[in-house]
């Protein structure tokens, strides 16, 4: 047995080596199951050190055989505990309901821990191998099944809102700890428990994150970005390359210059694909560039910026402004013969975060549409990137903040008291690059 778990702690120690070197994005659900990789391992390395120790019960000192088997047994229980969390916050972010467990979860944490440390160790020993058994042992099954069933009422309640590889996912990993489980309680001398934990969490590295999957969806993502960006609307080429025509032959005006330089300026922009990532200053550069020529095309359209120059610097996702911007021209503006106002803001919140808001006067969503974004919004990971079609731009830039920066931002949005809509785009700051 021993063998055993010396292959799974190398096995689990690989794919740690992977994970880690991979420069994942440090996102809840990603900082969950780091976690859940490491507790493993030194759970792994503890259950092969008490296979030895439970087995030379004439050699090894008690109180050195108690301490290891604590050990061994608070990490089992913390490790199953992060099991439970990973999924908690998988459910949380497919169905958007807030996790409602996780006060009965922690408090069972801190007592099956105090149970772990305090409760006296038994020993059994047969001529088919020694184990630890009553009272102490007992921890291990009692939190393995209350987990299990947090983990499957969360499915239960939420079942038609999960994708279906996430729920093949952890259904495979609730299958392989039942049995596991099962098959140690009934065969108490196999001691398999941490092939359970190790075969749990590979189930959720091969499926959920593997970093080659993530890298090819951020590949996916690149070129539908890189698609966008080459099929700039002609009809607002052509448009404003015909403003700025009438305008030449009305007078010489200095201002046919200036024209001229804010569209070449958010052509050159807008083609700048080489960086998933770029800092704030350089996406409102764009912007503006954007809105100058719009509101030249429009007298009447105004457009107004709250920008903290503390963010100017922080990194956001490349090509995310605009399209909201635009969408709110087309979508609402443009019924009201673009007349109205767009402001954009972008401030700092608490704890890291930043949000960036986009308000229009706009004739506001038409009736059912809000419910419909919103679903298309809270289920972004369902629908493939959009090339053609009604709210391309959303949709992708809601793939784009989810898949850069966590899945805790993102895109929503709010309809105005006095008319209109206001997009609201949650991101992460760093605190590095904030000035």
């Amino acid at each position: 047995m021993l063998r055993m778990e010396i292959a799974l702690f190398l096995v689990l120690a690989f794919i740690a080596f992977v994970y880690f070197s991979a420069g994942k994005k440090h996102t809840l659900l990603h900082q969950t199951f780091s976690a859940l990789l490491i507790v493993t391992l030194i759970h792994l390395a503890f259950d092969g050190t008490t296979i030895y120790t439970v087995n030379h019960l004439e050699t090894v000192p008690v109180f050195l055989n108690d301490v290891l088997h604590r050990i061994f047994i608070g990490t089992m229980v913390l490790a199953v505990y992060l099991f439970y969390k990973y999924i908690a916050i998988l459910v949380e972010e497919e169905s958007g309901k807030p996790r409602s467990l996780d006060v009965p979860a922690n408090v069972f944490l801190v007592i099956a821990e105090l149970g772990a440390m305090l409760l006296p160790v038994h020993y059994a020993v047969t001529e088919e191998g020694n184990y630890s058994d009553g009272i102490h042992a007992g921890v291990c099954y009692v939190s393995m099944a209350f987990y299990l069933f947090l983990c499957v009422w969360m499915l239960w309640g939420n079942w038609k809102r999960i994708d279906k590889k996430k729920k093949l996912a952890i259904g495979i990993a609730l299958v392989i700890e039942v049995c596991v489980s099962l098959l140690q309680a009934f065969n108490p001398t196999w001691l398999i428990s941490g092939m359970g934990l190790t075969l749990m969490t590979l189930s959720f590295y091969l499926t959920l994150e593997n970093p080659d999957i993530l890298r090819a969806e951020l590949t996916e993502q690149k070129l539908s970005m890189l698609y966008l960006k080459s099929q700039v609307n002609p009809h607002f080429l052509y448009n404003t390359l015909d403003t700025i025509r009438i305008q030449a032959q009305l007078n010489g005006d200095k201002k046919v210059a200036d024209l001229l330089m804010r569209l070449v300026d958010f052509f050159r922009l807008s083609v700048k694909v080489d960086r998933s990532m770029v800092a704030l200053d350089d996406e409102l550069e764009l912007l503006e560039a954007y809105m100058e020529l719009m509101c030249y095309r429009y007298p009447e359209l105004h457009c107004e910026y709250d920008i903290d120059p503390d963010l100017g610097g922080v990194q956001v996702p490349n090509f995310i402004l605009q399209p909201i911007v635009e969408n709110s021209l087309l979508h609402g503006l443009k019924n009201k013969g673009y007349r109205g106002e767009v402001r954009i803001s972008a401030q700092k919140l608490t704890a890291g975060q930043m949000e960036i808001t986009v308000f229009d006067t706009g004739s506001g969503f038409a009736e059912g549409k809000k419910e419909a974004i919103d679903q298309m919004l809270l289920t972004y990971a369902k629908h493939p990137a959009k090339l053609e079609g009604n709210s391309i731009g959303i949709l992708n830039v809601q793939k784009r903040i989810k898949l850069l920066c966590g899945r805790e931002y993102g895109l929503s949005y709010t309809e105005n008291q006095a008319g209109g809509v206001t997009a609201h785009l949650l991101l992460p700051i760093n605190e590095e690059e904030a000035k």
